[in-house]
């Protein structure tokens, strides 16, 4: 697909905008809470806005599209829906409890709550995971976008390009300006790609025929509901394993929660996560149903090593006409390099404060820190970029299925560490580290002997499994004095007005869409 001239202006002036008002917005970042937290004065649209964009990139334009389009049909919808509700029970139980703290990262809680070791752990696979697995796998998307919008899909060359444009894009505004200027760019890329996605499933109905001809067309992908062996999303994993995932990654990953940890308010905070939730409802229409649409007019074309993930692109590619085009291209670019900028600027974070200040140099000045944290920005994207060509190996499933499966080696281990931590105060130091010491041998355990079981169930038994060792530690060597949490003075604790009823109804609303399409 060519662009035209008009087409290239457009999109130019579109990333202007965006770059330079975050960069102009972030200009006077002088400490490591203005440049990591935003100097915590985020607003709720910022944060919901921010929420989304920075969980929407090409991993959902490629991999969860590529999904739909596939094996997993629209059932591959309930990681959005239960997200909308995951959200709920965040903005109620988690972000009162992590606000209160002050904390900068995820991991500095686990100090507090159990030992200096369990930090060190936790920041340890956060980073591993980040840049080996999330960060990679974010550039290679977006990088495959490109290369099937503008390239030769069998040009290895053309995938190099892209990687290489949409890494240092993200790398430049986030050593720049930190958080905030993330923040920032992300009011205008969280509404560009929403609007895109809008456009480009409107474009979709059209070619094949309307809505009518769509649901008749595609009536057997069309189920939240799969049998219990299917091998990616069988209904046994929607009732236990996929709220595994869903809680980590909302509630305790850092790129996520690193912008409700700067919320000026526990009110500003509440708001912005149910606004989130809300969002979270509508994604699976703009991004599920174009991949199946794709599937349905160009599947013959979805062969060799990108197979189904290169069905959005497919879509934009054949359907998309001058005028609309620069804008979905910057709506699909803005949402890979928000997303690589939110977890470069996260990872940076949990570099520069739970290791290099906790461990190696625990006095250094504020202007240490901020450079700190820009050298291993640039590091990181990198490392992404040199890793990310290699992962169009087929053996991955797919990208999605990817980022889940190696994710699975840590999130049941710190999603039961900190539930278990949070409900069972007498639990000792020495359970949580065993817990997440535990998460990589046992989950790698189970991939290896029982391979065959969908990744959710194996997550399942993980979490169970630990869940059991911490609470048989607990009882033979309980605290005899719970350890108390450090108390943040003169913030607003507030809660939002009207928040529990917001709540039940994203809940009450995603229960409704499950049996819509039952």
């Amino acid at each position: 697909m060519q662009l035209s001239w008009l087409d290239i202006l457009m999109f130019v002036a579109f990333f202007g905008v965006v770059v330079g008002v975050s960069m102009y917005k972030s200009r006077k970042e002088e400490t490591s809470e203005d440049f990591f937290l935003a100097g915590r004065g985020l607003v709720w649209p910022m944060i919901g806005l921010s929420l989304i964009a920075a969980n929407i990139s090409t991993e959902h334009f490629v991999g969860m599209a590529g999904q739909g389009a596939g094996i997993a049909g629209m059932a591959v919808a309930s990681y959005e829906w239960m997200a909308a509700i995951t959200l709920v029970f965040v903005a109620l139980f988690f972000l009162p409890k992590f606000l209160k703290s002050g904390i900068y990262t995820i991991p500095e809680y686990l100090e507090y709550r159990y030992n200096a070791t369990a930090r060190a752990i936790m920041a340890f696979y956060t980073m591993l995971i980040y840049v080996g697995v999330t960060i990679a796998a974010v550039i290679y998307s977006g990088g495959l976008t490109l290369q099937t919008l503008f390239g030769d899909l069998h040009n290895p060359n053309h995938l190099l390009y892209g990687v290489l444009v949409i890494g240092s894009i993200a790398a430049l505004y986030t050593i720049w300006g930190g958080l905030k200027a993330v923040a920032w760019a992300d009011l205008f890329l969280g509404s560009a790609l929403i609007i895109g996605g809008f456009i480009t499933m409107i474009l979709g109905f059209k070619a094949v025929g309307g809505v009518n001809s769509f649901f008749e067309f595609n009536a057997d992908k069309l189920h939240m509901i799969l049998p219990r062996d299917h091998s990616v999303l069988p209904w046994t994993a929607l009732v236990i394993g996929l709220w595994i995932p869903n809680f980590y990654y909302w509630g305790l990953n850092q790129y996520i929660t690193q912008r409700t940890l700067a919320a000026k308010t526990l009110q500003q905070g509440q708001t912005g996560i149910i606004f989130a939730a809300f969002l979270k409802l509508i994604i699976p229409f703009i991004i599920i149903f174009p991949g199946i649409m794709a599937y349905q007019l160009y599947g013959s074309q979805m062969t060799g090593e990108s197979g189904t993930d290169a069905a959005y692109p497919l879509l934009i590619r054949n359907l998309v006409g001058p005028g609309f085009r620069a804008f979905i291209f910057a709506a699909i670019s803005g949402a890979v390099i928000s997303s690589l900028a939110s977890m470069l600027n996260s990872a940076s974070t949990i570099f520069t404060m739970d290791l290099f200040k906790r461990h190696w140099k625990k006095e250094a000045s504020q202007k240490s820190l901020i450079w700190t944290g820009r050298i291993s920005t640039a590091i990181f994207v990198v490392i992404g970029c040199i890793i990310a060509p290699r992962l169009g190996d087929p053996r991955f499933q797919g990208i999605f299925t990817y980022i889940q499966e190696f994710q699975g080696y840590i999130s049941p281990g710190i999603l039961a560490v900190f539930v278990f931590g949070m409900i069972f105060k007498k639990a000792p130091a020495a359970a949580g580290v065993t817990g997440l010491i535990l998460t990589v041998p046992v989950y790698g355990f189970l991939q290896w002997q029982f391979g065959e079981i969908a990744f959710l169930n194996r997550m399942a038994i993980t979490f169970g499994f630990i869940l059991l060792v911490m609470f048989i530690m607990t009882l033979v060597n309980p605290l005899h004095h719970p350890k108390t949490m450090p108390v943040r003075e003169g913030f607003d604790m507030k809660p939002a007005p009207l928040v529990k009823i917001l709540g039940a109804a994203v809940i009450v609303s995603t229960i409704v869409l499950y049996i819509i399409f039952w």
